[in-house]
């Protein structure tokens, strides 16, 4: 599907300039060549689009293999759509959803390409930045890949969960900081208290780019209680 992400980037990165004039910055950050972990808050659907909007490399990204199973034409337009956004898909059957992605980043990373990964696991239910899974820190001590912060600007505003389009008049955009160092710690990646140390790191280094306010929870547990639902256990490793 190689073909329609040229054929998004074509038709769509035009249209996003001169609808929505996006602020971007810190694009050096990001190595022209070779393998980067892309550590990011995540705010709206939109962030698939005006995350990798400056770069000129693809990002790729981990996401439910339901998204690729469905049939005809629907599930055709869906494959190509999610495909074309860079989402690869993890079957989350076959054991622990953390470790079908761990294996499947390992593997992205591997092969000299950037993953995208979003530490709080969802979309957040305000623009609050919340609590990060560490399944963030045991992929980048065992890739050993860099580390490199993104901080998602106005896209909640400009697209909030539930809207199924962007509003216009809002100017979104994407912060890339300077790479983080994680490697005092390498080869301590089953070791719980240093995988939180390492994500809070990570949540940290966001919030300074995004100017964010922090919240100590987990955004999928917050959700739920605004759903009116009982929270069930968050897999801290789970991303």
């Amino acid at each position: 599907m190689f073909w329609f992400w040229m054929l998004l980037r074509i038709i769509l990165t035009p249209i996003m300039y001169v609808l929505w004039r996006p602020r971007n910055s810190g694009m050096h950050h990001v190595p022209r060549s070779g393998p980067a972990l892309l550590v990011s808050n995540h705010l709206s659907f939109a962030d698939h689009f005006f995350g990798p909007l400056p770069l000129r490399r693809r990002i790729f990204f981990i996401g439910k293999a339901e998204y690729f199973s469905g049939k005809g034409v629907k599930g055709l337009l869906s494959k190509a759509f999610f495909t074309g956004v860079g989402v690869v898909p993890v079957d989350r059957t076959g054991g622990r959803a953390g470790e079908a992605a761990l294996r499947t980043g390992l593997r992205i990373l591997s092969e000299g390409k950037l993953l995208g990964i979003y530490p709080e696991g969802t979309r957040v239910p305000d623009e609050r930045l919340y609590k990060g899974k560490t399944g963030v820190a045991r992929l980048a001590l065992k890739s050993r890949a860099p580390v490199i912060p993104m901080a998602m600007i106005n896209t909640f505003e400009l697209m909030p969960s539930g809207r199924p389009y962007p509003r216009l008049g809002v100017r979104p955009g994407v912060r890339f900081g300077a790479p983080l160092d994680f490697s005092r710690y390498y080869g301590m990646e089953d070791d719980r208290e240093v995988l939180r140390k390492v994500t809070d790191e990570i949540m940290q280094s966001i919030r300074e780019l995004s100017g964010q306010e922090y919240v100590d929870r987990y955004a999928a547990e917050v959700k739920a209680e605004l759903a009116g639902k009982t929270p069930r256990p968050v897999d801290d490793e789970d991303d």
